[in-house]
C-alpha cells in the first residue's frame, strides 16, 4: 500500500468545498495506510477557459438537477448553510485567496493551510464574504479559529485564533507578490497538463509509481481502489434489516 493524492481545488468550487471536507475526515487513516496528500490551490476559472468547460450552473439542465445533487451531497458531509454568495461569477474571481492559501501552505504547518482552507471555504460558501480583496481577505484570515468544533477537549482552544495581526499582515501582502501569481498560474498549469477539466480534480500515484485522474467528490472508492486500500463499498441491505442502515 502507500502512494500520493494531489487534489486539486478552488474557494468557488462547492464540490471542493465537500471534497476537502471529506479529506479531513480521512487524513489520519490516509497517513496510517502512508498516502500522502497534497491540497493544491487552483483557479477554476483558468481551467474552464483553457478547456471550454462550462460551469454547471449556466446550463439550465444541469443547474435544476445540482440542486438535488448539491443538497444530496452537503448532507452526506454534514455541511448546512451553504449557498452561493450571490453572483458567483463574480465571486469566483478568487485569484487573492488562492495565491494566500499557496503562501500560508510554503510558509506555515500543514494543519495551519488546511484549517486556513476551510475557513476561507466557510467565509465564502456560508458567510457569503468572498476573500476576494486584501480588506475582505485581511478579515477572513484573522478570523481562522485555532480549532474548529470537536477537535480537541472540550474548550480548549475556543475563541482563540489561528493567526495573529502580524500574520496576516504578511500573509495578505504576500498574495500581491509576484511571486505567488506566478505560483497559481503554474499550479492551475499543472493541473491542466494532468487533464483537469474542472474541480476537484485528483492525480492518484500507487505503490507502483502508476497515475490516474479522478473527477469529482464521489471518487473517493475508485481513488482507494487505485491505491490498493481497504475500503467499504455500498451496499444495499435486504428487506429486514435495522431500519435506516448505512455502510
Amino acid at each position: 500500500m502507500g502512494g500520493r493524492i494531489d487534489i486539486y481545488i478552488d474557494l468557488a468550487s462547492l464540490y471542493s468545498y465537500i471534497a476537502l471536507v471529506q479529506l479531513l475526515k480521512t487524513q489520519d487513516l490516509l497517513k496510517q495506510h502512508s498516502v500522502d496528500v497534497e491540497v493544491h490551490p487552483v483557479l477554476l476559472g483558468a481551467i474552464n477557459a483553457a478547456t471550454g468547460n462550462k460551469p454547471p450552473w449556466t446550463l439550465p439542465a444541469k443547474a435544476a438537477y445540482g440542486t438535488h445533487d448539491s443538497r444530496r451531497s452537503l448532507s452526506a458531509v454534514g455541511l448546512a448553510d451553504v449557498s452561493p454568495p450571490g453572483d458567483l461569477m463574480e465571486a469566483a474571481k478568487t485569484q487573492l485567496p488562492l495565491r494566500a492559501l499557496h503562501f500560508v501552505r510554503a510558509g506555515y504547518p500543514a494543519d495551519a493551510y488546511l484549517r486556513t482552507w476551510r475557513h476561507l471555504l466557510h467565509a465564502f460558501w456560508t458567510l457569503h464574504r468572498p476573500p476576494n480583496t486584501p480588506a475582505a481577505l485581511g478579515q477572513a484570515l484573522a478570523d481562522v479559529p485555532a480549532t474548529f468544533p470537536g477537535e480537541g477537549e472540550k474548550g480548549e482552544g475556543e475563541g482563540k485564533r489561528l493567526f495573529d495581526a502580524a500574520d496576516v499582515d504578511r500573509i495578505v501582502r504576500a498574495a500581491a507578490e509576484p511571486e505567488y501569481k506566478d505560483i497559481l498560474r503554474r499550479t492551475t498549469e499543472e493541473a491542466l497538463k494532468r487533464g483537469a477539466f474542472g474541480a476537484p480534480w485528483l492525480w492518484a500515484t500507487n505503490a507502483t509509481g502508476r497515475s490516474e485522474p479522478f473527477f469529482g467528490s464521489d471518487r473517493w472508492h475508485h481513488v482507494y481502489e487505485f491505491l490498493g486500500l481497504p475500503y467499504q463499498d455500498v451496499a444495499l441491505l435486504p428487506p429486514g434489516s435495522e431500519k435506516g442502515s448505512k455502510l
